[in-house]
């Protein structure tokens, strides 16, 4: 079992409604609980930071930032791991627009290069109740949900997402702006080919990591085992044939789409159009026809299956956010997931109005309270 990294102290300042916040955090479970709007998922939202991207919510910096301060944040987290204690800090300056979209990283003191150097130190990966329609709502969530699960056992994956993002736009505005000019199709679809293969081939490979580690779920346990797969023509080419072959049809493919692509004002082939394929397999059906429920509980499993891949490859157990977890759980799968998390030895934040919810895991657990810009104990649950 990989040894736990935990959060032991985290700072907040001119963050969402927290002026300034610090706290001392236990390993293990910790139960956030108070009323709807006392800031619980902004404590989650800080720690999801700790990780490359915009966060939980995907806000922009300025949103983040707590109204009527000087429009900057800061956040700092002392972690502590079988390798001793790690200083994260993370935030903006007002005004600031350097770095990570304008988010500066610092570890033990020093600026790193970028965001993915945190990656080093702790996996952070998050269930939020927004997640509840990733099977019905669009491919881009669950590109988007794929992605951040690559990311957590690829730290390299990230930046060649961004790298092809930043291509395909220059293609695209190539396309609106009715361009002839060859030389700049041909070195920007050379660089959307090798990157979006990469992409595809990272996304292959982790699908068939978490397949096989969601076989080794019970077969009647309490979340569902789910079959996953990926539709799209690079991920389905990358299966059976050589990474450079796939590269050089793909950007066949995208010079001789040109026209098709300039009518419709954009790049109508990529790992961009890729979609994530769930099934229910005991029941056989797509997860996107079970009912409420069933979908909750198959996403469960999926995340806490890939919380026990992460710990697996990267030999540090992730820090877990369990926003409004156990409001959408009966009793038995509650059990079942204090059980479980239990047992993949990892520090999980959960968070919900009322920590009866949570009253089997007095004893095991930090249980805080939080009151608009405020965290202390909770009285027995």
């Amino acid at each position: 079992m990989p040894a736990q990294n935990h959060i032991s102290k985290l700072t907040l300042t001119n963050f969402r409604n927290y002026a300034a916040l610090t706290i001392d955090l236990a390993p293990g479970a910790v139960v956030f609980s108070g009323d709807n709007g006392a800031g619980k998922t902004n404590l989650l939202e800080a720690i999801s930071f700790l990780t490359p991207g915009r966060g939980l919510r995907r806000a922009p910096y300025a949103d983040v930032a707590r109204e009527g301060g000087d429009g900057g944040f800061a956040l700092h987290a002392r972690l502590d791991g079988p390798d001793g204690q790690v200083e994260i800090g993370t935030g903006i300056s007002g005004g600031d627009t350097a770095g990570e979209g304008g988010r500066r990283v610092r570890i033990n003191g020093a600026s790193a290069r970028s965001a993915e150097d945190m990656l080093e130190w702790l996996r952070v990966v998050w269930l939020t109740p927004a997640m509840d329609a990733l099977f019905t709502g669009p491919a881009a969530d669950r590109r988007r949900f794929l992605d951040r699960l690559v990311l957590a056992i690829d730290p390299g994956h990230g930046q060649r997402a961004i790298d092809y993002e930043k291509a395909m736009r220059g293609r695209n505005r190539l396309l609106t702006e009715s361009s002839r000019d060859d030389r700049w199709f041909d070195a920007i679809e050379t660089q959307m080919a090798e990157t979006g293969v990469a992409i595809a081939a990272a996304r292959a490979e982790m699908v068939r990591l978490l397949a096989a580690m969601i076989d080794r779920l019970p077969d009647t346990g309490p979340f569902p085992q789910a079959d996953i797969g990926l539709s799209g023509e690079l991920e389905a080419e990358i299966a059976v044939a050589p990474a450079v072959d796939v590269e050089e049809r793909f950007r066949r493919t995208l010079a001789e789409g040109r026209e098709r692509d300039r009518a419709a004002g954009r790049t109508l082939d990529g790992p961009h159009r890729s979609d994530l394929v769930v099934r229910h397999r005991p029941k056989a059906m797509p997860a996107e026809l079970c009912s409420t429920g069933e979908q909750k509980a198959l996403l469960v499993g999926i995340v806490l299956s890939h919380a026990r891949l992460t710990g697996e490859m990267s030999g540090m157990t992730p820090i877990l956010l369990l926003d409004e977890i156990a409001a959408h759980l009966d009793s038995g799968r509650r059990a079942a997931l204090f059980s479980i998390l239990e047992e993949l030895n990892c520090q999980a934040f959960m968070t919900g109005t009322d920590a009866a919810l949570f009253s089997s895991l007095q004893g095991r657990a930090q249980f805080l309270t939080v009151d608009h810009g405020t965290v202390g104990p909770t009285e027995d649950p």
